[in-house]
């Protein structure tokens, strides 16, 4: 841990604050929270990158947990969706860990500003692109990734199959290590490959994300705390707040309408990945 003029108490009470509130925003979005958090805690809080990516993946896992019962008896989450893709991206998680230990903190901060920056813009530019009634593709069919959810916001039914389940799966493998490399959960992509290239509704993306950060980050986070990259101080206040936070999140997220949800995550992931960016490229330290 870096130097610090404030007394060592107020960081673990700032990191409950923050982590409470990245909570929130990261259910409503999909994206388990370790997209917010690394860039937001390494930028601004005086712990060495190391063991905010570590803590990330942790943190992102417990958040997920904390939200998956109310995502799962809404139907906002699909296990029939989730298991295959997590498995996909477990292993290629794996791989990441071990890659981004290997890297210095300055080329980590800064593709990690720029990635979340570029994911921020995807995201941005996605729209609910549920397929309907439309049948899915032969993939999809035979692993029944199909289903159905009430959406009180909107007041209707929807029913949604997959497409392009394969290229789903390389797109998991990719996300997944890009994960594992940053601590970020692996749920920055998770939202735009589910909705946009797989076609799932918006909302049902955003609840099945979270599942598959639960499954991918276990992988990943073994080899940060193997490496010893796990700093209880950072840790426990962490997961405290997002696991009260994501419970929250959960039950926000059916009344939330999806605009909203794109907006709010939009917005975070912009000042994160810019202060991450601009702090690895030495500008802003």
């Amino acid at each position: 841990m870096e130097a610090a003029a404030a007394p060592w108490w107020i960081w673990p009470l700032a990191l409950f604050a923050v982590s409470f509130a990245i909570g929130i925003v990261a259910v409503l979005g999909g994206i388990g929270g370790g997209v917010l958090f690394v860039p937001i805690v390494g930028g601004f809080f005086p712990f060495h990158l190391d063991f905010v990516r570590g803590a990330g993946l942790v943190f992102a896992l417990a958040g997920t947990l904390a939200a998956g019962p109310t995502l799962l008896r809404s139907r906002m989450a699909s296990l029939r969706l989730v298991m295959p893709l997590a498995l996909a991206g477990s292993v290629a998680s794996f791989a990441g860990a071990v890659v981004g230990l290997s890297m210095s903190t300055e080329a980590v901060q800064t593709a990690l500003g720029a990635t979340v920056i570029v994911i921020a813009a995807l995201i941005a530019l996605s729209r609910d692109g549920y397929a309907g009634t439309a049948e899915s593709d032969a993939l999809g069919a035979a692993l029944r990734m199909k289903g159905d959810y009430e959406d009180p916001a909107e007041g209707v039914r929807i029913d949604w199959r997959t497409h392009r389940t394969l290229a789903g799966f390389g797109a998991f493998g990719a996300i997944g290590f890009l994960g594992g490399l940053f601590g970020l959960g692996a749920g920055f992509a998770n939202v735009p490959a589910l909705n946009l290239l797989m076609a799932a509704p918006l909302k049902v993306a955003v609840g099945s994300s979270g599942l598959i950060i639960s499954v991918i980050n276990s992988s990943a986070a073994w080899v940060y705390i193997y490496r010893g990259a796990l700093l209880p101080v950072l840790a426990v206040p962490s997961i405290l707040g997002v696991m009260i936070g994501s419970r929250i999140g959960a039950r926000l997220l059916a009344m939330t309408p999806a605009t909203t949800v794109r907006r709010i995550v939009v917005a975070a992931m912009l000042l994160a990945g810019t202060r991450a960016l601009l702090r690895g490229l030495g500008i802003w330290t």
